[in-house]
């Protein structure tokens, strides 16, 4: 048995402070908390003298999103419910099913006690909370208005996924037939052109060149194909490292903004994240500056957030927030701005916002459901060219066999 020392609130909010006997830190925080008590701070006695409680190990596995946004709307009704925000998170501890969620509940109850902020507590964990989240506590929290600012972010967090959901569900068809275009198209010119090739070498005669042609890519795929793809696999390697350097994440950002179609779904995606974000933060009670530069993590393109930084820093001189936003188009319509114009000078900025979200998030939708609808028939017929191209060129030798034979 150790020995702790703590520090806590009794139901009246008055300070008790106590020690007692247990087995480890969590059990002795649970012994406060069936004493009716909000733990506060809570010290372990090493050789006569207070010690910090250690350092948690780091929970081994991830935390899957569905136990971070009902972690986040647990603690916003709590805390709207008036139940301290310790108590709250040793609640959730308890409550927590999975085991890596529990960990990291317990690791940030640990360090909330200790007297750290709660949105210090959650940066520890990046690949859980993201930057916009932390940012998102940490405004909440110098404002008085935690409880609303989760809950926001819950609900800002389940229309995200929603919206996820709906564009790779849309991305689903498309990518199927590409799969099955490149496994026919492969099947093709390395199991029978191969067979046809020999029969016609045994002939002899002059083929036609776009049988030749076809035979050719037969057998630069069957002699160099494993050649091929290794050096795909190894494109695909420094790719993805490139993607994670920032300037490799801006040159592709701004190639598929150029891209027709693509880039106008991605601006409006993009605005559609940060019209909701800033919304729901002016709406809960965060000052302009502070909620654009949020806002501006939330947008999830780092040339677009560019331009938006450029609009902050007119925003700090006095300029108006349309103003400041409509010298760029590509992210934010002549349309957007007058009607940001509008609601700034009406003072409703906030609702206008999220109703802005709302009516481009359906816009967003129909745009993608138009662009898959496309996509499709394209795929089809981009499928059916190459394959029938590679039967045609195949089949044209024996149209004139019987030149072959004489």
């Amino acid at each position: 048995m150790t020995e702790f020392s703590y520090t806590a609130l009794d139901p009246r909010g008055q300070e008790v402070r106590g020690s007692l006997q247990a087995q480890s830190r969590g059990a002795a925080l649970d012994r406060i908390s069936r004493d009716g008590l909000t733990a506060v701070s809570v010290r372990e006695h090493v050789s006569g003298a207070m010690a910090p409680a250690p350092a948690p190990a780091p929970a081994a596995g991830r935390v899957s999103q569905r136990s971070e946004e009902a972690f986040t709307r647990q603690l916003a009704n709590l805390l709207a419910a008036g139940v301290p925000l310790s108590r709250a998170l040793h609640i959730l501890v308890r409550e927590a099913r999975q085991p890596s969620a529990r960990a990291r509940w317990t690791a940030i109850h640990d360090d909330v006690i200790g007297g750290m902020p709660l949105a210090d507590a959650m940066s520890k964990w990046p690949d859980t909370f993201s930057g916009v989240h932390v940012a998102m506590v940490r405004a909440g929290e110098a404002g008085g208005f935690l409880d609303a600012v989760l809950g926001q972010i819950a609900d800002f967090r389940a229309r995200e996924r929603d919206l996820k959901s709906r564009v790779l569900s849309a991305l689903v068809y498309p990518a199927v037939l590409a799969v099955l275009a490149a496994g026919v198209l492969t099947l093709l010119l390395t199991f029978f052109i191969p067979r046809f090739s020999g029969i016609f070498e045994e002939f002899g005669g002059t083929l036609p060149k776009l049988t030749l042609a076809v035979m050719a890519a037969s057998r630069a795929l069957t002699h160099y194909g494993p050649v091929a793809l290794v050096a795909a696999v190894l494109a695909a390697a420094l790719g993805r490292r490139a993607l994670q350097t920032d300037t490799g994440r801006r040159a592709l950002e701004k190639v598929l903004l150029r891209v027709p179609a693509v880039g106008t779904i991605l601006a409006r995606f993009a605005l559609v994240r940060f019209a909701r974000m800033l919304g729901t933060l002016l709406g809960a009670g965060v000052p302009l500056v502070a909620a654009l530069k949020v806002a501006r993590q939330a947008i999830g393109n780092q040339t677009l957030a560019d331009a938006v930084s450029g609009s902050i820093e007119r925003v700090q001189r006095g300029e108006a927030l349309a103003g400041s936003l409509g010298a760029e188009t590509r992210l934010f319509p002549p349309s957007v701005t007058e009607m940001i114009a509008v609601a700034e000078e009406g003072g409703r900025l906030d609702k206008e916002l999220v109703r802005l979200a709302a009516t481009y998030e359906v816009e967003l939708d129909r745009r993608l459901r138009m662009l898959v609808t496309l996509a499709e028939p394209a795929l089809l017929f981009i499928m059916a060219g190459v394959v029938g191209t590679v039967v045609i060129g195949m089949l044209l030798p024996v149209f004139t066999l019987q030149d072959f034979v004489r």
